[in-house]
């Protein structure tokens, strides 16, 4: 199978072509967020804060990268469980969020949000984050610095190599037996 090459922010057109299984090289502006960040972007959602970063079409990589070896921009940079992340996904896709990255499956809540928002889910190799590391050309945290790793970071990625695991029509790898014609 042929990578598709994609790019942020994504557009909806780009989002709705693709599906579940679909091998992906993506490049752009990502943002890493983890459980510690996702909490505190609830609370400012909650409060009616603004937000300080765009959202709109952007893509979350739930990850949590070190500390970077001398040459590089990022130290191991690969994914976290994505389901950590399913309480506060529905908000977020809410509010304009193009895609996510993590690792396994989802719950329905998100899978429902993901289908109704048009967006998508990729699926990133876990146990290889050196390698991933190696398509990040440049990091800074950007949000949340005091939590470290667990900062929000803007990360500017090429070709970083995903799978669609869960797309705008809400087909899912992990569960092809319900996947109807369309």
């Amino acid at each position: 199978m042929m990578q598709i090459k994609i790019s942020t922010p994504l557009e909806k057109g780009v989002i709705e072509s693709l599906k579940a299984g679909d091998e992906v090289a993506l490049s752009g502006v990502i943002f890493t967020a983890r459980d510690a960040a996702h909490k505190r972007l609830q609370d400012m959602i909650d409060k009616g804060s603004h937000i300080p970063i765009n959202l709109k079409d952007a893509v979350i990589y739930y990850a949590g990268p070190t500390p970077p070896p001398p040459g590089r921009a990022v130290g191991s940079c690969g994914p976290t469980t994505a389901s950590r992340m399913d309480p506060f996904t529905p908000g977020l896709l809410r509010l304009g969020l193009g895609g996510m990255i993590g690792k396994g499956d989802r719950s329905p809540d998100v899978k429902k949000a993901i289908k109704k928002y048009r967006g998508v889910y990729f699926l990133a190799t876990g146990g290889i984050g050196a390698l991933l590391s190696k398509k990040v050309k440049s990091a800074k945290a950007i949000l949340f610095k005091e939590l470290g790793p667990e900062a929000i970071h803007k990360l500017e990625v090429k070709d970083f190599p995903l799978i669609v695991g869960i797309d705008a029509k809400g087909r899912d790898v992990y569960d092809k037996a319900r996947w109807k014609k369309t």
